[in-house]
């Protein structure tokens, strides 16, 4: 296992920054997933730490000594790319020996630790067959091994599962997690898809136009988003815009106020983000009318999609209640977060929202 640390990483490319001041800490044996946009610099990123990429500016320390001068060969690191560069003339064993026969080892040290790491991914009888023997999920465990025998201290992914079906990828999810604490090693995991790293990640850092916006656990970032961008970018949300009337204390919009205490300047733009599953029937005359567009039945959840004067459209999770569309029900918010330009989060519990 090893601690990994960047310190300022900026990159440019012609006159842009594909990364810029990035810092982040890995620790010793955690899955860290880099999650983003395409075009967020997260791939850039995984690159610099493997030696592919020379930053313009920072460090990166692994175990707190700084690599930036050892090529790719020399770094403890081990990278398993999106496209899987298996050799199709060569055997799965002489795959995944390559990288061994490079450092000059005995052939009985070879053949012994092509063996433990087939056995390792979970394919001992593989050894003798080619890559296009190989279905995508294998030949992508013998990408993960042919980086694993090489026993570095980090192992890089990027995007190694966006080749694969949807239902190999959940597979492929789960048994990366279980190889990954099997062998503890220390990992970092390039993806754009929320899903992967929201099931994968002991920790999640949030990437936006090559800036790091939030590093958190997958149950904190999805709860407490610190901005509205990782508010939208992670799970569902539903983003309504206020305008703050201060002598009020209140958010406005066409039909809609909301009762704060006073935050920000006089006519603000504030945003209300919401979560699906935070907006539940309310009962008797409390809460505020929805109408009904659409339901898709998801089998143990309905999605649903309602509009209500004055807040437009809303996404909502219920149970079994709702059956078809066009009802008129009430409903509340049981927890809101409030995003403005260059201030805190603000978190509401029961805003008392009035059609106006």
């Amino acid at each position: 296992m090893a601690n990994l640390q960047m310190t300022g990483l900026t990159k440019r490319f012609a006159a842009t920054a594909a990364v810029y001041d990035f810092s982040l800490d890995v620790r010793d044996g955690e899955l860290m997933c880099l999650l983003g946009p395409s075009g967020c610099g997260k791939t850039t990123t995984l690159r610099m730490i493997g030696g592919f990429i020379t930053p313009d500016g920072g460090d990166i320390l692994i175990d707190g000594r700084s690599v930036l001068q050892l090529p790719p060969e020399r770094r403890p690191t081990a990278m398993v790319f999106q496209r899987f560069n298996l050799w199709p003339h060569m055997t799965v064993a002489d795959n995944i020996a390559f990288g061994l026969r490079l450092r000059r080892l005995p052939g009985d040290v070879i053949a012994k630790k092509v063996t433990d790491v087939l056995a390792l991914v979970g394919l001992p009888d593989a050894a003798r067959k080619r890559p296009h023997q190989l279905s995508g999920g294998e030949q992508q465990r013998i990408a993960v091994g042919r980086a694993l025998v090489l026993e570095p201290k980090i192992l890089l992914l990027d995007e190694p599962f966006s080749n694969l079906d949807a239902r190999l990828r959940v597979r492929m999810r789960e048994e990366l997690q279980t190889l990954q604490r099997q062998v503890g090693i220390t990992t970092v995991f390039v993806t754009h898809d929320q899903e992967e790293a929201l099931t994968l990640a002991d920790r999640i850092a949030v990437m936006n136009k090559g800036v790091l916006e939030q590093v958190a656990t997958p149950d904190d970032l999805y709860r407490n988003p610190r901005r509205l961008f990782v508010a939208d970018f992670i799970g569902t949300m539903n983003l309504v815009p206020f305008r703050f009337a201060a002598a009020a204390g209140t958010l406005l919009r066409d039909g809609m106020r909301v009762a704060v205490s006073g935050r920000w300047p006089d006519g603000a733009e504030v945003t209300m983000a919401v979560r699906p599953e935070d907006i539940v029937p309310a009962e008797g005359a409390a809460g505020f009318p929805v109408r009904v567009l659409r339901i898709v039945n998801l089998g143990h959840y309905r999605d649903v999609m309602v509009e209500g004067a004055g807040i437009g459209h809303l996404k909502l999770f219920t149970g079994g209640h709702l059956q078809a569309a066009d009802q008129v029900l009430r409903v509340r918010v049981r927890r809101a977060l409030l995003y403005a330009e260059g201030a805190d989060v603000v978190e509401l519990k029961e805003p008392e929202i009035i059609a106006t």
